[in-house]
């Protein structure tokens, strides 16, 4: 199935981007709307319902947030997202140092959060009704982490060692986190301990001797630079610099060792 994949050939978005498009999300509630962001830190809105019910049509853009926009990104915009519950909210991160909170319906600001390095990457919990937290992996080796509610970014894990280029709240437990490092590591936690990482996933599964002289517990042997959950949320797929895509289990932390 996978090697048959193909386009939709009678399926089409309109082409609005001049330049990559880095990052892409159709919100859960309808599935009707996507957002994409751009390298040039354009953000274009999408209506994917088939309005003309011909059996060949393109998607429209509804609207964009681009260069003549007060508030556009300056630099790349690598992650859009959705408020997980529903239409009227959503986020963008650049490497222009900022997540900006934008209302939907007048496509202004709602909020900015300002870092000190580059945003590789954000994420909202899909399932989270007890807090409102954004993961955000930077230039810095902290996972920070902003709340919706307060405007405030004082949350702060610490562990990795370089930067951080993916997080992703699991679909599962709300209060889990999963982050991915240039340090090669991936690390999973409960943003209620203070304590430090409820694991570090190690691609070995604790097999190599201690001596060795390749650092112990690394999910991959390069930057770790994507981080998926399965939809159920019992598995986690890495990918990284090494050319590897790896499959682990949530819970326990270990490599199901799944040869992709």
């Amino acid at each position: 199935r996978v090697l048959s994949l193909e386009l939709n050939k009678d399926r089409d978005v309109e082409r609005i981007h001049g330049s990559g498009i880095n990052t892409l999300d159709i919100e859960p509630v309808e599935g009707r709307y996507m957002l994409s962001g751009g390298s040039d830190g354009v953000i274009v809105l999408y209506d994917l319902e088939n309005l003309s019910r011909k059996p060949s049509y393109t998607c429209k853009a509804l609207c964009s947030v681009g260069r003549s926009h007060p508030a556009v990104h300056r630099f790349s915009v690598e992650t859009v997202q959705w408020y997980p519950h529903d239409t009227g909210m959503f986020t963008s991160s650049s490497f222009d140092k900022t997540l900006k909170i934008w209302d939907t319906n007048t496509l202004q600001l709602a909020d900015v959060f300002h870092f000190e390095g580059t945003v590789y990457s954000h994420h909202m919990s899909p399932v989270a009704t007890k807090h409102c937290l954004i993961a955000v992996g930077t230039k810095s080796p902290k996972v920070q982490l902003c709340d919706l509610k307060s405007g405030s970014c004082s949350h702060i894990l610490q562990g990795h060692r370089q930067e951080i280029l993916a997080v992703s709240w699991s679909p599962r437990h709300e209060y889990v986190l999963a982050t991915a490092s240039a340090d090669s590591r991936v690390k999973l936690w409960d943003v209620r301990r203070a304590s430090g990482c409820l694991t570090t996933l190690d691609q070995h599964n604790g097999e190599k001797s201690k001596a060795s002289s390749e650092a112990a517990n690394t999910a991959h042997n390069g930057r770790v630079n994507g981080l998926c959950y399965t939809n159920d949320g019992l598995y986690l797929l890495t990918v990284g610099t090494d050319d590897r895509m790896r499959l682990w289990n949530s819970s326990t932390g270990e490599n199901t060792l799944v040869s992709f």
